[in-house]
């Protein structure tokens, strides 16, 4: 139960937050939206007398926000060319495998963890469901979270600035991102809304990994590729999105000691230098082979979180259906296999 107490020290965090996205517009730096919350959070967290608190409460409804955002981009003519991306999608098999292998090796090698939380160190995954077996096989939870978190901070904080300084891609500012607010058919939105609500519910029911993003973007494909509705989610929407995400991402390492963080994302870092070698050679590879737009391909295979990965591809018009079945998969391998072989893994 949320109390009035622990909702205001909420809006107050993102509050904090929508100021950094307002100095970042003022700065011009790229996705300020999001990288501006991050910044301002992940400072105002380490103030322990502040009245704020990680807004995750708003995590769901954001969720599920992106998830009809990415159907809306599955309309009839792109589904056309989902079997193009077919061997593409192969390539995150070992994608996803070597980088669980690179990773446990790094761990145990250089960090001295242990095989099962050097392995689920490793995964590719969400942060949330990675504790949540962890916890069931007894690894170390705190580095599980730190590390996790860690690589998700350094995925979402350099990939805006390759794709700005290196893309050439302009996305400093305050841009639109959808359509406003006042230009959009309201009775189709509240339609839409609704149609998230139940495929968040029935995801969560059918206990469908990311319940939330998942299930309302499989009905919004469906809605969308058929026609019935033509309305996306507002940009005003998908801004506020952006700041809650940056703001949860800079509560991260709340109550964790400032020399603890250094260390984790020192040692962290070792690991992103590795997944950004190993995303490399599968990037030139689908790239060369199936002739995606490179863009397009760099964000298919960047192993961040799944939400996160897909709303900077929405931000930046990257072909969300290619990228989208990319993250699904890693997913699906992830959340699948990763219970069954950790509980065989033996100190």
């Amino acid at each position: 139960m949320i109390t009035a107490k622990k909702l205001f020290q909420m809006l107050l965090a993102l509050f904090i937050g929508a100021i950094g996205s307002i100095v970042f517009i003022y700065l011009s730096l790229p996705l300020p939206w999001l990288l501006g919350a991050i910044f301002a959070s992940s400072i105002a967290m380490r103030f322990e007398n502040l009245p704020i608190q990680s807004p995750k409460t708003f995590s769901t409804p954001a969720r599920v926000l992106i998830g009809l955002t990415i159907g809306s981009a599955f309309t009839p003519e792109i589904l056309q060319y989902l079997d193009v991306s077919f061997y593409s999608l192969l390539l995150v098999i070992p994608f996803t495998i070597l980088t669980i292998l690179a990773g446990m090796y790094y761990y145990q090698r250089y960090q001295g963890f242990d095989k099962k939380t050097a392995y689920l160190s490793s995964m590719p995954g969400g942060v949330i469901e990675m504790v949540i077996i962890g916890e069931e096989i007894k690894a170390d939870i705190a580095k599980i979270t730190l590390v996790q978190s860690s690589r998700l901070f350094f995925i979402v904080i350099s990939l805006p600035f390759v794709i700005q300084y290196i893309f050439k891609v302009d996305i400093s500012g305050n841009q639109l991102i959808t359509i406003p607010l006042s230009n959009i058919n309201i009775g189709e939105f509240l339609a839409l809304l609704v149609v998230g609500a139940i495929g968040g519910i029935l995801a969560k029911k059918l206990k469908i990994s990311a319940a939330y993003l998942i299930g309302p973007m499989i009905l919004s494909i469906a809605v969308h590729s058929t026609g019935l509705i033509t309305t996306s989610v507002p940009d005003e929407f998908l801004k506020f999105v952006q700041v809650v995400f940056g703001t949860i991402i800079g509560f991260t390492f709340r109550g964790v000691k400032l020399q603890t963080v250094i260390k984790t994302l020192i040692g962290t870092f070792g690991h992103f230098l590795i997944l950004v070698c190993i995303s490399t050679i599968f990037i030139t590879i689908a790239y060369y082979s199936f002739g995606f737009p490179l863009l397009s391909t760099l964000l298919a295979f960047s192993p961040g979180g799944q939400a996160e990965i897909n709303l900077i591809a929405i931000l930046v018009s990257a072909n969300v259906p290619y990228i989208t079945l990319h993250h699904i998969v890693r997913l699906f391998i992830v959340m699948n296999l990763a219970p069954i072989f950790a509980r065989k893994l033996k100190d």
